[in-house]
Protein backbone atom coordinates (compact mmCIF):
# COMPACT_ATOMS: atom_id res chain seq x y z
CA UNK A 1 0.00 0.00 0.00
CA UNK A 2 3.01 2.16 0.30
CA UNK A 3 4.42 1.52 -2.67
CA UNK A 4 2.66 4.83 -4.46
CA UNK A 5 4.19 7.31 -2.36
CA UNK A 6 7.19 5.93 -1.81
CA UNK A 7 7.69 6.03 -5.88
CA UNK A 8 6.53 9.18 -5.66
CA UNK A 9 8.84 10.89 -3.06
CA UNK A 10 11.78 9.30 -5.38
CA UNK A 11 10.34 10.72 -8.42
CA UNK A 12 10.61 14.15 -6.49
CA UNK A 13 13.94 13.67 -4.96
CA UNK A 14 15.10 12.94 -8.52
CA UNK A 15 13.45 16.16 -9.77
CA UNK A 16 15.33 18.34 -6.93
CA UNK A 17 18.72 17.08 -7.86
CA UNK A 18 17.64 17.12 -12.12
CA UNK A 19 16.90 20.81 -11.17
CA UNK A 20 20.43 21.63 -9.41
CA UNK A 21 22.12 20.81 -12.97
CA UNK A 22 22.19 23.31 -15.44
CA UNK A 23 22.48 23.11 -19.36
CA UNK A 24 26.03 22.33 -19.38
CA UNK A 25 25.99 19.19 -16.85
CA UNK A 26 22.91 17.95 -18.86
CA UNK A 27 25.15 17.99 -22.02
CA UNK A 28 28.54 16.72 -20.58
CA UNK A 29 26.26 13.74 -18.92
CA UNK A 30 24.29 12.77 -22.00
CA UNK A 31 26.09 13.80 -24.73
CA UNK A 32 29.84 13.95 -23.69
CA UNK A 33 30.27 11.17 -21.64
CA UNK A 34 28.30 8.51 -24.35
CA UNK A 35 30.48 10.06 -27.14
CA UNK A 36 33.63 9.34 -24.88
CA UNK A 37 32.42 5.50 -24.00
CA UNK A 38 31.70 5.25 -28.32
CA UNK A 39 34.49 7.01 -28.89
CA UNK A 40 36.95 3.77 -26.23
CA UNK A 41 34.58 1.11 -28.04
CA UNK A 42 35.41 2.27 -31.81
CA UNK A 43 39.42 3.51 -30.85
CA UNK A 44 40.29 1.38 -27.49
CA UNK A 45 42.45 -0.41 -29.38
CA UNK A 46 44.67 2.70 -31.19
CA UNK A 47 44.56 4.43 -27.45
CA UNK A 48 45.90 1.31 -26.29
CA UNK A 49 48.52 0.68 -28.89
CA UNK A 50 49.25 4.93 -28.90
CA UNK A 51 50.10 4.70 -25.38
CA UNK A 52 52.42 1.39 -25.56
CA UNK A 53 55.71 3.22 -24.64
CA UNK A 54 54.43 4.36 -21.38
CA UNK A 55 53.55 0.54 -19.92
CA UNK A 56 55.80 -1.72 -22.35
CA UNK A 57 59.79 -1.31 -22.37
CA UNK A 58 61.43 -2.12 -25.91
CA UNK A 59 62.98 -5.85 -25.97
CA UNK A 60 66.34 -6.41 -25.64
CA UNK A 61 68.57 -4.84 -29.22
CA UNK A 62 69.64 -7.73 -31.27
CA UNK A 63 73.28 -7.79 -31.76
CA UNK A 64 73.07 -7.32 -35.62
CA UNK A 65 76.78 -8.95 -37.69
CA UNK A 66 77.24 -7.44 -40.96
CA UNK A 67 76.22 -9.50 -43.58
CA UNK A 68 78.70 -9.54 -46.79
CA UNK A 69 77.63 -10.59 -50.36
CA UNK A 70 78.44 -9.79 -54.18
CA UNK A 71 78.04 -12.65 -57.05
CA UNK A 72 81.83 -12.31 -58.11
CA UNK A 73 83.33 -13.19 -54.91
CA UNK A 74 84.35 -16.92 -53.77
CA UNK A 75 82.58 -18.65 -50.50
CA UNK A 76 86.21 -18.46 -49.00
CA UNK A 77 86.64 -14.90 -49.35
CA UNK A 78 82.64 -14.26 -48.26
CA UNK A 79 83.13 -16.66 -45.44
CA UNK A 80 86.54 -14.99 -44.25
CA UNK A 81 84.68 -11.15 -44.21
CA UNK A 82 82.19 -12.73 -42.05
CA UNK A 83 85.29 -14.33 -39.56
CA UNK A 84 84.05 -17.71 -40.33
CA UNK A 85 86.09 -20.59 -41.64
CA UNK A 86 85.45 -22.48 -45.06
CA UNK A 87 84.53 -25.93 -44.74
CA UNK A 88 85.64 -29.03 -47.39
CA UNK A 89 81.55 -29.78 -48.00
CA UNK A 90 78.24 -27.68 -47.57
CA UNK A 91 75.79 -28.76 -44.88
CA UNK A 92 72.81 -30.14 -46.13
CA UNK A 93 69.82 -27.96 -45.67
CA UNK A 94 66.09 -28.58 -44.26
CA UNK A 95 63.46 -26.07 -44.58
CA UNK A 96 60.53 -26.42 -43.18
CA UNK A 97 57.47 -24.77 -43.25
CA UNK A 98 53.35 -24.94 -41.73
CA UNK A 99 51.38 -24.15 -44.70
CA UNK A 100 47.74 -22.68 -44.82
CA UNK A 101 47.02 -20.87 -48.00
CA UNK A 102 49.93 -19.37 -49.33
CA UNK A 103 50.50 -21.18 -52.66
CA UNK A 104 51.69 -18.62 -54.58
CA UNK A 105 54.40 -17.43 -52.35
CA UNK A 106 55.36 -20.69 -51.55
CA UNK A 107 56.52 -21.46 -54.72
CA UNK A 108 58.22 -18.02 -54.82
CA UNK A 109 60.11 -19.53 -51.65
CA UNK A 110 60.54 -22.85 -52.82
CA UNK A 111 62.15 -21.50 -56.37
CA UNK A 112 64.32 -19.54 -54.79
CA UNK A 113 65.77 -22.05 -52.34
CA UNK A 114 65.97 -24.61 -54.55
CA UNK A 115 69.42 -25.29 -55.32
CA UNK A 116 70.92 -25.23 -51.78
CA UNK A 117 67.87 -27.28 -49.59
CA UNK A 118 68.40 -30.97 -49.10
CA UNK A 119 64.63 -31.25 -48.12
CA UNK A 120 61.42 -29.60 -47.97
CA UNK A 121 59.59 -30.55 -45.20
CA UNK A 122 55.55 -28.96 -44.86
CA UNK A 123 53.24 -30.03 -42.81
CA UNK A 124 49.53 -28.71 -43.15
CA UNK A 125 46.34 -29.11 -41.36
CA UNK A 126 42.88 -29.32 -42.16
CA UNK A 127 42.31 -26.64 -38.88
CA UNK A 128 43.17 -23.00 -38.75
CA UNK A 129 44.81 -21.78 -36.13
CA UNK A 130 41.30 -20.51 -34.75
CA UNK A 131 40.29 -23.50 -35.32
CA UNK A 132 38.13 -23.06 -38.62
CA UNK A 133 38.14 -26.25 -40.91
CA UNK A 134 40.02 -25.54 -43.65
CA UNK A 135 40.57 -27.67 -47.04
CA UNK A 136 43.90 -29.14 -47.83
CA UNK A 137 45.54 -26.69 -50.38
CA UNK A 138 48.90 -27.95 -50.63
CA UNK A 139 46.87 -31.55 -51.80
CA UNK A 140 45.16 -29.92 -53.85
CA UNK A 141 47.86 -28.10 -55.54
CA UNK A 142 50.77 -30.37 -55.26
CA UNK A 143 51.30 -30.55 -58.81
CA UNK A 144 52.35 -27.37 -59.20
CA UNK A 145 55.61 -28.80 -57.52
CA UNK A 146 56.45 -31.60 -59.22
CA UNK A 147 59.93 -29.64 -59.57
CA UNK A 148 60.81 -30.55 -55.40
CA UNK A 149 59.30 -33.78 -55.43
CA UNK A 150 61.95 -35.95 -55.01
CA UNK A 151 62.85 -33.99 -51.94
CA UNK A 152 59.18 -33.27 -50.66
CA UNK A 153 58.57 -34.52 -47.10
CA UNK A 154 55.14 -33.96 -46.46
CA UNK A 155 52.53 -34.58 -43.69
CA UNK A 156 49.00 -33.50 -43.07
CA UNK A 157 47.47 -33.28 -38.96
CA UNK A 158 44.00 -33.31 -37.91
CA UNK A 159 43.13 -30.12 -36.28
CA UNK A 160 41.41 -30.14 -32.75
CA UNK A 161 39.15 -27.99 -33.93
CA UNK A 162 38.74 -26.03 -30.28
CA UNK A 163 36.42 -23.40 -30.82
CA UNK A 164 37.68 -20.43 -28.71
CA UNK A 165 40.52 -21.56 -27.39
CA UNK A 166 43.54 -19.32 -27.55
CA UNK A 167 44.80 -19.49 -31.61
CA UNK A 168 48.53 -20.15 -30.29
CA UNK A 169 47.70 -22.83 -28.41
CA UNK A 170 46.56 -24.76 -31.38
CA UNK A 171 49.52 -22.60 -33.59
CA UNK A 172 52.18 -24.79 -30.71
CA UNK A 173 50.56 -28.43 -31.25
CA UNK A 174 50.89 -27.71 -35.56
CA UNK A 175 54.81 -26.90 -34.33
CA UNK A 176 55.30 -29.57 -32.13
CA UNK A 177 54.10 -31.92 -35.35
CA UNK A 178 56.68 -30.46 -37.13
CA UNK A 179 59.81 -31.69 -35.39
CA UNK A 180 58.19 -35.31 -35.57
CA UNK A 181 57.84 -34.91 -39.23
CA UNK A 182 61.17 -33.41 -39.38
CA UNK A 183 63.32 -36.49 -38.02
CA UNK A 184 60.50 -38.81 -40.66
CA UNK A 185 62.59 -36.19 -43.19
CA UNK A 186 65.79 -37.64 -41.91
CA UNK A 187 67.62 -34.33 -40.58
CA UNK A 188 70.69 -35.10 -38.58
CA UNK A 189 72.97 -32.99 -35.91
CA UNK A 190 74.84 -30.17 -37.83
CA UNK A 191 72.51 -30.09 -40.80
CA UNK A 192 70.98 -26.58 -41.73
CA UNK A 193 67.26 -25.96 -40.31
CA UNK A 194 65.51 -23.08 -41.57
CA UNK A 195 62.66 -22.40 -39.54
CA UNK A 196 60.43 -19.41 -40.64
CA UNK A 197 56.99 -18.81 -41.98
CA UNK A 198 56.01 -19.45 -45.59
CA UNK A 199 56.18 -15.35 -46.19
CA UNK A 200 59.22 -15.47 -44.41
CA UNK A 201 61.86 -15.94 -47.49
CA UNK A 202 65.37 -15.99 -46.72
CA UNK A 203 67.40 -15.60 -49.93
CA UNK A 204 68.86 -17.91 -51.92
CA UNK A 205 72.95 -16.89 -51.13
CA UNK A 206 72.05 -16.10 -47.65
CA UNK A 207 71.12 -20.07 -46.94
CA UNK A 208 74.34 -20.77 -49.28
CA UNK A 209 76.55 -18.45 -47.19
CA UNK A 210 75.61 -20.54 -43.97
CA UNK A 211 75.84 -24.33 -45.58
CA UNK A 212 79.49 -23.49 -46.60
CA UNK A 213 80.58 -21.23 -43.71
CA UNK A 214 82.66 -23.05 -40.57
CA UNK A 215 81.81 -22.18 -37.35
CA UNK A 216 78.90 -19.68 -37.73
CA UNK A 217 76.72 -19.61 -34.45
CA UNK A 218 74.43 -22.58 -33.64
CA UNK A 219 71.18 -20.12 -33.70
CA UNK A 220 71.05 -17.41 -35.92
CA UNK A 221 67.48 -14.91 -36.74
CA UNK A 222 67.22 -13.55 -39.81
CA UNK A 223 66.88 -9.98 -40.46
CA UNK A 224 63.86 -9.39 -43.57
CA UNK A 225 62.89 -6.68 -45.55
CA UNK A 226 59.09 -6.21 -44.37
CA UNK A 227 56.79 -5.97 -46.89
CA UNK A 228 53.12 -5.93 -46.89
CA UNK A 229 50.90 -6.84 -49.87
CA UNK A 230 53.43 -6.91 -52.46
CA UNK A 231 56.60 -5.75 -52.92
CA UNK A 232 55.26 -2.32 -53.61
CA UNK A 233 54.84 -1.23 -50.22
CA UNK A 234 57.99 -1.75 -48.02
CA UNK A 235 57.11 -1.11 -44.70
CA UNK A 236 60.66 -1.64 -42.77
CA UNK A 237 63.40 -4.13 -41.90
CA UNK A 238 62.18 -5.23 -38.59
CA UNK A 239 61.34 -8.80 -39.41
CA UNK A 240 63.80 -11.03 -37.21
CA UNK A 241 61.42 -14.31 -36.72
CA UNK A 242 63.05 -16.48 -39.25
CA UNK A 243 65.89 -18.11 -38.03
CA UNK A 244 68.32 -20.82 -39.47
CA UNK A 245 70.05 -23.56 -36.72
CA UNK A 246 72.47 -25.90 -36.80
CA UNK A 247 70.08 -28.56 -35.88
CA UNK A 248 70.76 -30.95 -32.13
CA UNK A 249 68.51 -33.43 -31.14
CA UNK A 250 67.29 -30.81 -28.69
CA UNK A 251 66.30 -28.63 -31.23
CA UNK A 252 62.68 -27.32 -31.98
CA UNK A 253 61.05 -25.75 -33.77
CA UNK A 254 59.78 -22.43 -33.02
CA UNK A 255 58.89 -18.91 -33.85
CA UNK A 256 59.79 -16.79 -31.41
CA UNK A 257 63.31 -14.93 -30.37
CA UNK A 258 66.00 -17.69 -29.38
CA UNK A 259 69.15 -15.87 -29.68
CA UNK A 260 70.29 -12.36 -29.30
CA UNK A 261 72.30 -12.82 -32.48
CA UNK A 262 70.47 -11.08 -36.09
CA UNK A 263 72.05 -11.69 -39.14
CA UNK A 264 71.51 -8.45 -41.60
CA UNK A 265 70.10 -8.04 -44.97
CA UNK A 266 68.93 -11.58 -45.31
CA UNK A 267 65.70 -11.90 -47.11
CA UNK A 268 62.78 -10.91 -47.62
CA UNK A 269 58.86 -11.04 -45.41
CA UNK A 270 55.94 -10.79 -48.16
CA UNK A 271 53.17 -10.34 -45.06
CA UNK A 272 49.32 -10.79 -46.75
CA UNK A 273 50.72 -11.06 -50.39
CA UNK A 274 48.15 -12.50 -51.67
CA UNK A 275 46.79 -12.53 -55.51
CA UNK A 276 42.84 -12.99 -54.19
CA UNK A 277 40.60 -10.70 -52.18
CA UNK A 278 39.07 -13.85 -50.90
CA UNK A 279 42.82 -15.13 -49.42
CA UNK A 280 43.03 -12.00 -47.60
CA UNK A 281 39.34 -12.83 -46.03
CA UNK A 282 40.57 -15.97 -45.03
CA UNK A 283 43.86 -15.30 -43.61
CA UNK A 284 42.32 -12.51 -41.33
CA UNK A 285 39.52 -15.38 -39.96
CA UNK A 286 41.90 -17.55 -39.89
CA UNK A 287 45.48 -16.60 -38.45
CA UNK A 288 46.63 -16.28 -35.05
CA UNK A 289 45.63 -12.74 -34.70
CA UNK A 290 42.29 -13.15 -35.51
CA UNK A 291 41.16 -10.97 -32.52
CA UNK A 292 42.34 -7.50 -34.55
CA UNK A 293 38.94 -8.14 -36.75
CA UNK A 294 37.23 -6.27 -34.31
CA UNK A 295 34.20 -5.16 -37.15
CA UNK A 296 32.64 -7.19 -39.57
CA UNK A 297 33.33 -4.65 -42.55
CA UNK A 298 36.80 -5.00 -42.00
CA UNK A 299 36.11 -8.26 -44.17
CA UNK A 300 34.30 -6.43 -46.67
CA UNK A 301 36.23 -6.89 -50.35
CA UNK A 302 35.67 -3.55 -51.31
CA UNK A 303 37.41 -2.27 -48.14
CA UNK A 304 40.00 -4.84 -48.23
CA UNK A 305 40.93 -3.96 -51.65
CA UNK A 306 40.89 -0.15 -51.10
CA UNK A 307 43.32 -0.84 -48.17
CA UNK A 308 45.45 -2.53 -50.22
CA UNK A 309 45.71 0.19 -52.70
CA UNK A 310 46.36 2.94 -49.98
CA UNK A 311 49.06 0.92 -48.14
CA UNK A 312 46.81 1.61 -45.09
CA UNK A 313 46.57 -0.99 -42.30
CA UNK A 314 43.95 -4.32 -42.92
CA UNK A 315 42.72 -3.69 -39.04
CA UNK A 316 42.92 -0.33 -39.09
CA UNK A 317 46.03 -0.73 -36.53
CA UNK A 318 48.27 1.94 -35.17
CA UNK A 319 52.00 0.48 -35.45
CA UNK A 320 52.83 -1.82 -32.87
CA UNK A 321 56.12 0.49 -31.69
CA UNK A 322 57.59 0.94 -28.91
CA UNK A 323 58.62 4.87 -28.58
CA UNK A 324 56.24 7.96 -29.51
CA UNK A 325 58.71 9.09 -32.08
CA UNK A 326 58.48 5.10 -33.98
CA UNK A 327 54.63 5.28 -33.68
CA UNK A 328 53.90 9.03 -35.38
CA UNK A 329 56.47 8.52 -37.82
CA UNK A 330 55.13 5.40 -39.40
CA UNK A 331 51.46 7.01 -39.15
CA UNK A 332 49.42 6.72 -42.29
CA UNK A 333 49.86 4.83 -45.26
CA UNK A 334 52.59 2.43 -45.89
CA UNK A 335 54.92 5.15 -48.73
CA UNK A 336 54.84 3.20 -52.07
CA UNK A 337 58.25 2.16 -53.76
CA UNK A 338 59.11 1.61 -57.15
CA UNK A 339 61.88 -0.31 -56.96
CA UNK A 340 62.40 -4.19 -58.44
CA UNK A 341 65.72 -4.25 -57.26
CA UNK A 342 67.10 -7.33 -55.11
CA UNK A 343 63.87 -9.00 -55.11
CA UNK A 344 63.85 -13.33 -55.49
CA UNK A 345 65.06 -14.27 -59.60
CA UNK A 346 61.72 -16.53 -59.78
CA UNK A 347 59.74 -13.61 -59.48
CA UNK A 348 61.45 -11.32 -61.68
CA UNK A 349 61.86 -14.15 -64.16
CA UNK A 350 57.89 -14.69 -64.24
CA UNK A 351 56.81 -11.24 -63.87
CA UNK A 352 53.53 -11.91 -66.10
CA UNK A 353 52.59 -14.35 -63.52
CA UNK A 354 53.53 -12.69 -60.68
CA UNK A 355 52.27 -9.11 -61.61
CA UNK A 356 49.88 -8.34 -58.46
CA UNK A 357 53.17 -8.32 -56.41
CA UNK A 358 55.16 -6.18 -58.72
CA UNK A 359 55.35 -1.99 -57.83
CA UNK A 360 51.98 -0.22 -59.65
CA UNK A 361 50.06 -3.76 -59.85
CA UNK A 362 47.36 -3.30 -56.01
CA UNK A 363 44.36 -4.09 -57.79
CA UNK A 364 43.58 -8.19 -56.43
CA UNK A 365 41.12 -10.83 -58.51
CA UNK A 366 37.99 -11.07 -56.45
CA UNK A 367 37.72 -15.13 -55.41
CA UNK A 368 40.09 -17.63 -55.85
CA UNK A 369 39.21 -20.80 -58.20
Amino acid sequence: MQQGPRAALSMSRLRCILRGFDLKTYIFMFVVVPTCIFGIYLHGQKISYFLRPLWESPPKPFIEIPHYYHENMSMESLCRLHGWGIRESPRRVYDAVLFSNEVDVLTIRWNELYPYVTQFVLLESNSTFTGLPKPLLFASHRDKFKFIEPRLTYGTIGGRFHRGENPFVEEAYQRVALDQLLRIAGIEDDDLLIMSDVDEIPSAHTINLLRWCDDIPPILHLQLRNYLYSFEFFLDDKSWRASVHRYQSKTRYAHYRQTDQLLSDAGWHCSFCFRHVSEFIFKMKAYSHYDRVRFSHYLDPKRIQDVICQGSDLFDMLPEEYTFKEIIGKLGPIPRSYSGVHLPAFLLNNADKYRYLLPGNCKREAASG
